[in-house]
């Protein structure tokens, strides 16, 4: 297996060579994956609410936002530059220090869920042997985050969109799990690394999507639910709860609740991309077509070929499925809260622990199929 461009080897020793102690050259390379987290994750938002206005526009038969840069490109930047001007209002009967906390105990741990997406074997911040349920972890912290700012709110319909989205959260995340759970049983490891390359080596006939269609369909759902995407915005459905728990928030308050909510979107976008369609993957084996041309996998320009097109894979995928979850908002209609916590319960509870319990079997009888 190719094994990549080791990048923080590479600059490593390139700050060594110039002369700089070890410790050094290490202590420079520490902040700087983090900070292209940062930016990524931010451009990443960017692109995603340009995207919302141009899809939903052409589903609407609209033209969108088009004057604010070449085809509206700037729109986004000049909303996060109103928001960041626009005054900040506290209620006078809101609790202070709670009404603040709120939006920064939602948006951190979905940014600090970045750090275990792979874009290729070594392009990632940290891998770690429980990257995908270290995600899981970090996003059972936000519902918190978000009954805080609706009780310290001290408005009945803030209380109201803070506690559905304690439950919805906690609806979902039990069948997400589950759906996790299967493809760990079949990788044998909770590495998100490991999830890939276990999905490598037959190009697209090697995803899990064809081995876990039902996991799939479960995580994707479970995944929009816990973005509180259409049709599952119940937290913050206007014509029931006001705005739910932002309906007091404004200013950067308000823009840390509207940041988390698309970078989570992407966020698990990308998840869905490393876990069922082969993350950096190409449809064809690189190390295949490599074989064919007479080429090494330690060739230094096949290294190269293959970091590019891993990551530009793994971004395509994901906004495949950033586009299906924009286009499902102008198709399917809003349910009931009664509605949604039945599917969490009812529907996706038992079809999750019957998948997991049909993951297990087929691993025993066809192991070779199925990580056995």
């Amino acid at each position: 297996m190719n094994p990549g461009i080791d990048l923080q080897g590479t600059f490593i020793k390139s700050l060594m060579d110039l002369g700089l102690p070890s410790g050094t050259a290490k202590a420079i390379w520490m902040p700087l994956p983090m900070i292209l987290m940062l930016i990524g994750a931010t451009v990443g938002v960017l692109v995603c609410v340009w995207l919302e206005r141009k899809i939903s526009a052409a589903a609407q038969q609209r033209i969108g936002p088009e004057y604010i840069g070449p085809l509206g490109l700037l729109a986004p930047v000049a909303d996060g530059l109103k928001l960041v001007f626009k005054e900040d209002v506290v209620p006078t009967q809101a609790d202070p220090w709670l009404f603040t906390l709120g939006p920064i105990i939602v948006v951190l741990p979905v940014f600090l869920s970045y750090l275990i997406v792979p874009f290729g074997q070594n392009i990632l911040i940290s891998n770690i042997g429980t990257g995908v349920f270290l995600w899981i972890a970090l996003s059972s912290i936000q519902p918190i985050g978000l009954l805080m700012a609706g009780y310290a709110s001290n408005n009945k319909y803030s209380l109201l969109g803070g506690l559905r989205a304690a439950a919805q959260s906690i609806s979902y995340e039990i069948p997400l799990a589950l759906s996790v759970l299967a493809i760990v049983m079949m990788s044998n490891s909770l590495s998100t690394v490991d999830i890939v390359n276990q999905q490598s080596g037959y190009g697209i006939l090697g995803w899990n999507v064809w081995r876990q269609p039902v996991g799939f369909i479960i995580f994707w759902i479970s995944a929009l639910a816990e973005c509180e995407r259409m049709p599952f915005d119940l937290p913050e459905a206007e014509e029931e709860i006001v705005a739910g728990y932002q309906t007091e928030y404004s200013g950067m308050k308000f823009a840390l609740f509207y940041l988390s909510s698309y970078v989570n979107l992407v966020l698990s976008a990308l998840l869905v991309s490393v876990l069922y369609l082969g993350g950096w993957d190409f449809p064809i084996s690189l190390n295949l077509i490599a074989s064919w041309v007479g080429v090494s996998e330690t060739n230094p320009v096949l290294q190269i070929v293959d970091a590019s097109l891993g990551i530009t894979m793994t971004l395509l995928k994901a906004y495949f499925l950033v586009f299906l979850a924009i286009l499902l908002r102008w198709t399917v209609p809003r349910v009931r809260i009664d509605q949604l916590l039945d599917l969490g319960w009812k529907f996706l509870l038992p079809v999750g622990l019957v998948n997991l319990l049909l993951t297990a079997a087929l691993k025993l009888a066809f192991p070779v199929a199925f990580g056995g």
